[in-house]
């Protein structure tokens, strides 16, 4: 996975940031870039190439993923959820979930809460 990472923002100076204009989509793997980072939160845009994922995993923060373009499927706590744009999920913190591109895949990523 290729990440880029920021320090935490200066919510008073933070500029708005085209995400269109961020996505790459790498061709294979996944293109990670944080987006920004408090103490409480982390947004990160995820480009997943068609055929690529993630297997599954837990996370010790609620979270929500935005599909923000192409198509794949989400598993949450066992049950499948097909991604497209507009969809919208949100996660409890410690549930299982998994995620694969059937086609280019760009997310949204928002963690809240204090990590750990």
């Amino acid at each position: 996975m290729v990440e880029s990472s920021c320090n935490f923002i200066d919510m008073v100076n933070f500029e708005a940031k085209d995400i269109e204009k961020l996505m790459e989509f790498p061709k294979e793997g996944i293109f990670s870039k944080v987006l920004a980072k408090t103490e409480v939160s982390n947004y990160t845009l995820m480009c997943l190439a068609e055929g690529s994922g993630i297997s599954e995993h837990t996370s010790t923060r609620e979270a929500a993923v935005t599909v923000l373009k192409g198509e794949g499927i989400f598993v949450l706590s066992g049950k499948k959820i097909k991604m497209k744009p507009g969809v919208f999920i949100l996660m409890p913190k410690n549930a299982p979930h998994s995620l694969s591109a059937t086609k280019n895949l760009a997310i949204l990523l928002s963690l809240f809460g204090k990590e750990g």
